[in-house]
């Protein structure tokens, strides 16, 4: 198919969606110009008070509230970009007869997201109490012209995943991955930390239109440097074990107004499926200690402990009761006490053995 075949293929297409974005855009220069770049590219409805889900569904197609694939990678060239009715947004024209909206990055950095308590070397630029923030947000995380890509596809590991645990708070998600292997950008943003950060290691941290942030950690290397423009989609690092780290893996968070939340509410990473395009966070989710800096010792201490019952788990061994058994000779079959197979089986020395039931010897 040739250029001239694409552009007439989805001319149609672009006018319906791109108009929708920019029909108020009577100055390109001025705020409301961004805001309709910004936009989600359905009717606006300006209000002072967030949106519900039920208030959403009224005023946005009900399609646009269902999960999103992630983008596919491709080798594809670019062969052309083409003008849209809104001078900061472009269509990119690829080899494989697919196209896709671009914003202008220099012209979305302009935003007032993208210079508010903005710091390239703090985890927690906003130091905002939690009792101050709003009690519920509605944030578009895509819209008609901007993309979404899973930043790593693979099993979150099952002691890897966010929250408490043994008392230790774990900030983010971690997914295992060889290293080397590339990590993307989740959405479009610019780049706000891009550090070696101790215990993260290299660091990557990707602040988005809506004012969510993401966070990309153990990084082998970094490949964008803070004040970058990135796509969804784009190559921020390859991953690896750098920092405080117990082996190759993607250490990811997701923060809004410096507070992280669990990710998988987000993105279901084992099918890389965005799960909402409208995302209504709360701010029950949120923890007093949760804008706090990962502390990777814990980790270290978890992964230890977790060495430690795993080898005890190893190391048992359990007997099934025949006739005649009694706890005595159970104990000196297998070099143990009577007590010591009370304690470990939960049972006392007047306790019945019925024949069949598995004690633990080990």
């Amino acid at each position: 198919m040739t250029k001239t075949e694409i552009v007439a293929r989805i001319t149609g297409i672009i006018t319906i969606l791109v108009l929708s974005a920019a029909a108020a855009t009577a100055s390109p220069a001025d705020e409301k110009g961004r805001d309709d770049v910004i936009g989600s590219g359905f009717p606006t409805v300006r209000r002072s008070v967030p949106l519900t889900r039920q208030e959403a569904e009224l005023i946005v197609p009900r399609p646009a509230l269902k999960p999103v694939k992630s983008m596919i990678d491709t080798d594809a060239m670019v062969i052309d970009t083409l003008d849209t009715v809104n001078e900061h947004v472009k269509v990119v024209l690829y080899s494989d007869n697919t196209w896709q909206y671009v914003k202008d990055g220099d012209f979305m950095m302009q935003a007032e997201v993208f210079n508010e308590y903005w710091d390239e070397y703090s985890m927690d630029p906003y130091k905002i109490d939690l009792d101050s923030l709003d009690n519920v947000w509605s944030l578009w995380v895509v819209d008609s012209l901007s993309q979404y890509h899973c930043p790593y596809l693979g099993a979150v590991h099952p002691r890897g995943k966010f929250g408490i645990r043994r008392g230790r708070r774990h900030q983010g998600i971690d997914i295992p991955l060889t290293t080397g292997t590339p990590v993307h950008a989740a959405f479009d943003g610019e780049v706000r930390v891009s550090r070696y950060a101790s215990g993260y290691g290299n660091l990557v941290v990707v602040r988005h239109q809506n004012g969510l942030e993401t966070f990309y950690g153990h990084l082998s290397s970094r490949k964008v440097k803070s004040g970058d423009w990135v796509h969804a989609g784009d190559v921020i690092g390859l991953g690896g074990s750098t920092g405080r780290s117990t082996g190759p893996h993607l250490h990811f968070e997701t923060r809004y107004k410096g507070y992280a939340f669990d990710p998988q509410w987000l993105i279901d990473f084992e099918t890389g499926d965005l799960r909402y395009r409208l995302f209504v966070l709360k701010k029950k989710y949120f923890s007093p200690y949760s804008n706090y800096e990962q502390d990777f010792e814990d980790e270290i201490l978890n992964a230890e402990d977790d060495a430690r019952e795993d080898a005890e788990r190893a190391a048992m061994r359990y007997y099934t009761i025949k006739s005649g058994d009694t706890l005595g000779r159970i104990a000196l079959a297998n070099g143990t006490s009577v007590a010591a197979l009370c304690r470990m089986n939960g049972i006392t020395p007047q306790t019945i053995l019925k024949i069949g039931r598995t004690i633990r010897v080990q």
